[in-house]
């Protein structure tokens, strides 16, 4: 299936928070119809308001699913697979699912059996995200310059994993690259969530209110993402637990070896370890994404 960039191609999002109303921002400015399911009534109004939305329910409601050529899903995970638990009978042949969910290994091959025949889900994650949620806050310039990967199983088509790339191209992301669900989950407990747990782990180390007063970019760069969403971000952790535990304790090696240097005043390892760091990072700029 490709995309139709015109009004009669319905993209139908479930789940209206930060990420399904950006991606209901980007879609309805390409001229996608977006209509919505959303259980809080006040972001569906909120949506319709703003003109972000075409239709929206809160309902689970059969003439959306069928009126759709694609279904995004915007969940936490455990909800989206109890969704498609109840609802998920309810596709016709030919509909296409993709999602937004942080965690793949114990998410896709479980919302892919629950499907019937016809049905095709290919799992996506969208790299870019804010420090607060809600509809109100969505906003589609978030994925300009950032990266979005695509996770097929061998259950998916290539017909559906090129649109599901196409999609990520629609909404503006500057890279579209694509992994297995093992993969995705090593590289996301290393580049999302064990630098979540250090923003988390360096708050928590200090508790002087008057910090505030005193300091620079680097602390602030450092610990923007310690403003998190601790149902969600719990949940990841624990969904993808083995590949976090393992990059914890990489970068434990890591710390120590810098703790040791300092501690035996061994200024070239010291050194060392920062000529590599800083070689590491001038990749990031040679690309010219977001870091």
């Amino acid at each position: 299936m490709k995309l139709n960039k015109n009004a009669e191609t319905v993209i139908l999002i479930v789940g209206l928070g930060l990420l399904g109303g950006s991606y209901a921002r980007a879609l309805k400015k390409k001229g996608y119809t977006v209509w919505a399911i959303e259980k809080k009534q006040e972001s569906v109004q909120y949506a319709l308001d703003e003109g972000i939305i075409d239709r929206g329910t809160t309902r689970v409601e059969n003439s959306f699913l069928k009126g759709a050529s694609i279904t995004v899903f915007a969940l936490y995970p455990h909800v989206f697979l109890d969704w498609i638990r109840e609802h998920g009978e309810k596709f016709p042949a030919g509909a296409i699912l993709t999602d937004v969910t942080g965690v793949k290994s114990a998410v896709v091959h479980r919302v892919q059996e629950m499907l019937p025949a016809g049905v095709e889900y290919i799992a996506a994650h969208p790299m870019a995200g804010r420090e607060v949620g809600g509809v109100e806050n969505s906003d589609d310039a978030i994925f300009r310059g950032a990266n979005y990967i695509v996770v097929p199983t061998d259950r998916n088509t290539h017909e559906g994993v090129e649109c599901c790339k196409e999609l990520g191209r629609e909404l503006g992301f500057a890279d579209v690259s694509v992994l297995t669900p093992e993969k995705h989950d090593e590289m996301i407990a290393f580049l999302s969530q064990l630098t979540h747990c250090i923003a988390v782990s360096l708050m928590c180390a200090g508790d002087d209110t008057g910090l505030v007063h005193y300091t620079g970019d680097s602390f602030r760069d450092l610990t923007r993402i310690a403003k998190i969403q601790e149902e969600l971000w719990s949940e990841l952790f624990l969904m993808n637990k083995e590949a976090l535990l393992s990059q914890m304790e990489r970068f434990r090696e890591a710390f120590d070896a810098l703790e040791k240097a300092v501690r035996t005043e061994d200024r070239e390892g010291m050194k060392e370890m920062m000529r590599l760091s800083t070689a590491r990072r001038s990749l990031f700029d040679q690309k010219g994404g977001q870091a």
